[in-house]
This record gives structure tokens, sequence and C-alpha cells, in this order.
């Protein structure tokens, strides 16, 4: 009787999305070489019509991977459903094409996190934000719960995702994460941090008030968490909320001679008038119990910085 030798099934789904960053691209799927030579490893790629090569490089070099090219740009957000939803794998891991892993055993230490926390549906990695490498990479803290996660690098259960509606694809970029974690708090689901697992995503925060695309990012930013405000919170604390995060731009900004970033803001409120309709249709309020307790939980952590060591 001859013995047929199991297929082993796919458990790591690494999902990417680039738009016009070919060479940032390269370094990030050269770092991941290794991991996605294992078996039950699939990779994952929506090139969001890049004009810089990256759809030549990609059928070249890993045609054997799940390639999807758009004719036309749709939206990161878009493109995230896109790809959430086409995994084949138990855990789906979500990378910007900026961003690269830094600890070892990465694959060990999200199946460990995730096992020994059952109801954590999606694992908020520990991220280093900067040009250059940290200058010391580990870390004694442990899981926390957070409120959410950060798209640049973090972990779905893809039971938690399959429970929930899709990222909204109208918000176009930024908010997606905290629309997500809301609908998972409502479902029971936890977001957990991981800092066993550290990022690099190789990113100049401050130089990016200089780039021409500042007043783009401040508009979607602004205006996506004035959505979340009227998608998810109480009505009665919406009022208050919303009053206060647009004195703090307008004094902040406005103020001080920021016209870029006025023109953002004045933006961003017709963008939320135009969407009320949307707002409305939409809603998934949390009750003022949930609130209660949605507010008492740790805020996302979004960067980590070594500690001096004297």
């Amino acid at each position: 009787m001859s013995y047929i030798k199991p297929i082993k099934m796919i458990k790591y789904s690494f999902v990417i999305t680039t738009y016009n960053r070919l060479k940032d691209l390269k370094k990030t799927l050269k770092s991941l070489e290794n991991i996605l030579n294992r078996k039950d490893v699939e990779l994952l790629i929506c090139n969001d019509a890049s004009s810089d090569g990256t759809k030549e490089f990609l059928n070249q070099y890993y045609s054997n991977s799940t390639l999807i090219h758009n004719k036309k740009s749709k939206s990161l957000i878009h493109n995230r459903n896109v790809l959430n939803n086409k995994v084949k794998g138990e855990y789906i891991i979500s990378l910007d094409d900026d961003a690269n892993f830094l600890s070892e055993n990465v694959l060990e230490e999200i199946d460990k996190c995730f096992v020994e926390n059952p109801k954590s549906g999606v694992q908020n990695l520990r991220i280093f934000w900067g040009k250059e490498n940290p200058i010391k990479v580990t870390s004694t803290d442990n899981y926390e719960l957070n409120k959410g996660f950060v798209g640049c690098g973090h972990v779905w259960r893809k039971t938690a995702w399959n429970s929930i509606l899709n990222y909204p694809a109208w918000f176009v970029f930024y908010g997606e994460e905290e629309f997500a974690s809301f609908q998972l708090f409502k479902k029971g689901w936890q977001v957990l941090y991981n800092p066993k697992v550290l990022v690099h995503h190789r990113v100049d925060i401050k130089s990016r008030k200089k780039q021409k695309d500042y007043r783009v990012r401040l508009r979607r930013s602004l205006r996506s968490g004035w959505y979340l405000y009227f998608l998810f919170y109480p009505i009665n604390k919406i009022p208050k909320l919303f009053v206060y995060t647009l004195w703090v731009q307008i004094k902040k900004k406005t103020f001080k001679g920021d016209i870029k970033a006025t023109i953002a803001i004045t933006q961003a409120l017709f963008d939320l008038v135009y969407n009320i309709p949307k707002l409305i249709r939409n809603a998934n309020r949390l009750t003022p119990k949930e609130f209660k307790e949605y507010k008492k939980l740790p805020d996302t952590k979004l960067y980590w910085k070594p500690k001096k060591t004297v």
C-alpha cells in the first residue's frame, strides 16, 4: 500500500498592498525570503496601478504568489478588503510595503499569542518608526489589551475578520483599523498588543509635514476620526468631542498660519457633511455601557521606542 504524503495546509497569509514604491517593496520582500519559503505560508500582493515597474518585477520574480494588478487605483482600504477576503490561511499578516520584521521566530510568536489568547481577534504588533534600525530590538513588555491596531503591522485571526463587516472603502485612507476595532469590540473580540514581534516601519514621521501629500493626509485623517464618532459613539457624546477636536486643529494649525492645514480642515468638514446620510445608514453605536467599557481600554500603541539604559 503506497503512502501519500499529506499536503501541508496554509496557516500564515502575508498581505501587502503597494503603489509606486518598488525600491521599498523589494527590500520588504527580500527580508521575508526565508519565511516565504515555508510550505505553510502564502503571499498575496495588490499592486494599485503602479507605474514604476512594480508589475513587471512581481510577474517576473513572484509569479507563484497571488498577484493582483489594478489598472486604476482603487485605494488602500479597498485593496486590503480584497486581499483579506482572498487568503487561505488561519492568520492574516498585514505589512506595509515599507516595513519589515526585526525580531526572530515571528510566526511562532504570532501563533503562540493567538493560542494563549483565544478571544484575540487582532494582534497589534510592536512597531518602530524611523529610517534607520533601532539600536535595541528587545522588549520586556507583556501582552496588553488595546483599543485598536496599526495598519503597517498587524495580524488578523481569519475567523475574526469573517465575523465583521469589511473595512469601509469609502474612507479611502485612514480610519479603517479603528472602524474594525469598534466592530470587533461589539462582537466580543479583543485587540491584543504583541510586543514579541517587532516591525520596522521605514518612515520618517517628522518629514511627512514637508511632503506634497501633507494636506491630503491631514484631510483624510481628520474626517475619518469624525466619521468614527458619528458611526460608533453614543449620540450624546458626539457634539462635545467633535467641537473639541475641531477647535484643537484650528488652534494648533489655523491660528499659527498653517494654510495647507486650514484648507485640509475645511475640506474634511465638507466631507463630513456630504457623507452624513451614509454615516446615519451605517451607524452601529456603542451602548452607554459598552462605551464606558471601551473607554477603559488602553490606547492603541502606535510607536515603540527603546528605553534608555544607563
